[in-house]
């Protein structure tokens, strides 16, 4: 099979899709790869593209498309076209997207279990992956009571090599104070964190930032590191290629959209602080924090606090909108499901490692929580390459 893969190579989300692609041909045999910068497809256009894939032979080709490139003149010629998700989907091939709202909302409610009370939203306008990140985002938000805290800045132009430092800083000296700000992905979150730096703002206790994709690099190398949402690009090459081979050897079949899934947060320093002006109720989120994976009870909480256990409950949940109990339980469910698609571990061995010896004791709570059990969550999210 012969691929021209077309990308922006200085990103990592090109290579971690390669490398699923490189994992599903170790399985059904061997597969070249020609790897096309971006700025090269856009210096000789869709028919030149055409034109070189032909004389490559190559069977499969997976690009960003401009919209109004005629991407049906590939299948005409004989080859399979898969598009990345760019500014808008195609309907006449299919697409290597994702599910772009669950993402905002994860972040929305990584910021809110923090406490924050002040949103914003880092991005572009136009562009479907920004566009329905920020709409999940901004759902998560409302639902909790906040959007109209939520502070949008998607002025900037998706094909802008650069970002306008002057409007950028009025945007983030003007919002209100802690404020948590999710980027569209991590290279734009980055983008975000200069932009703090330059503006004096510290983070993350002015500012919270989380990014998307899991760039590891990028995010390693960031002063704080970057929190991002990891999304499951391997698994989402790995079904891309095993789509576009079957494309291949049954010309008949139209194919389908390659949709990546969400993985989870990976918090970094950037947005590890807890959004709250209350002393006590900060230390009480902290020791929570630092504890999740130790089996604790409400009263380890308040040998932590100097407040009465009446007066720390009240305060709490006017805060979190959970009591303190609920707050762990809800917690350590969620490392529990962090850790379940980060290892192949059996169930009980992670359980263990959580202090949780009663295997279908903590299955049962959490499926109350996530609505199904641990091996099924595991199966829908952790694919075994």
């Amino acid at each position: 099979m012969r691929l021209l893969f077309i990308s922006d190579f200085t990103e990592q989300f090109a290579y971690r899709l390669l490398r699923g692609i490189f994992n599903y041909s170790k399985r059904s045999g061997d597969w070249v790869v020609c790897k096309m910068p971006l700025s090269f497809k856009r210096k000789i256009g869709i028919d030149g593209v055409l034109a070189w894939a032909k004389e490559w032979r190559a069977d499969v080709v997976m690009s960003p498309f401009e919209p109004d490139e005629d991407v049906s003149l590939f299948r005409k010629n004989g080859i399979v076209a898969l598009a990345q998700d760019y500014i808008s989907r195609f309907k006449s091939i299919p697409n290597i997207t994702a599910d772009y709202g669950r993402t905002g909302s994860l972040a929305a409610g990584h910021f809110l279990a923090k406490g924050f009370k002040n949103f914003g939203y880092f991005g572009y306008r136009g562009v479907c992956w920004s566009d329905e990140r920020c709409e999940g985002f901004r759902k998560r938000l409302a639902d909790a009571g906040y959007e109209d805290n939520l502070h949008i800045y998607d002025s900037q132009r998706i094909n802008t090599f650069w970002y306008d430092s002057a409007d950028l800083n009025g945007w983030l000296l003007s919002l209100p104070k802690p404020i948590a700000i999710m980027a569209v992905d991590d290279t734009q979150g980055s983008i975000l964190m200069q932009a703090c730096s330059s503006c004096g703002l510290r983070i993350p206790f002015d500012v919270a930032i989380i990014g998307v994709d899991n760039d590891e690099i990028l995010c390693n190398m960031s002063d704080p590191t970057m929190s991002t949402i990891n999304v499951d690009i391997e698994g989402g090459g790995y079904e891309a290629a095993a789509m576009a081979e079957r494309m291949v050897l049954d010309p008949e079949f139209p194919g389908e959209d390659i949709v990546l899934r969400p993985l989870g947060v990976i918090e970094r320093s950037s947005s590890s602080v807890l959004a709250t002006n209350d002393k006590e109720i900060l230390m009480a989120l902290s020791f929570i924090h630092a504890n999740v994976d130790s089996k604790i009870q409400v009263t380890d909480v308040m040998e932590n606090v100097p407040l009465s256990r009446r007066l720390l409950e009240q305060r709490f949940k006017n805060m979190t909108g959970m009591t303190i109990y609920n707050y762990i339980s809800v917690r350590r469910m969620e490392r529990f499901a962090q850790l379940l698609i980060s290892s192949n571990d059996p169930i009980s061995e992670i359980a263990a490692r959580m202090d949780e010896f009663d295997t279908k004791g903590i299955s049962r709570r959490f499926k109350e929580l996530k609505g199904c059990t641990p091996s099924e969550y595991r199966k829908k999210h952790l694919r075994k390459l």
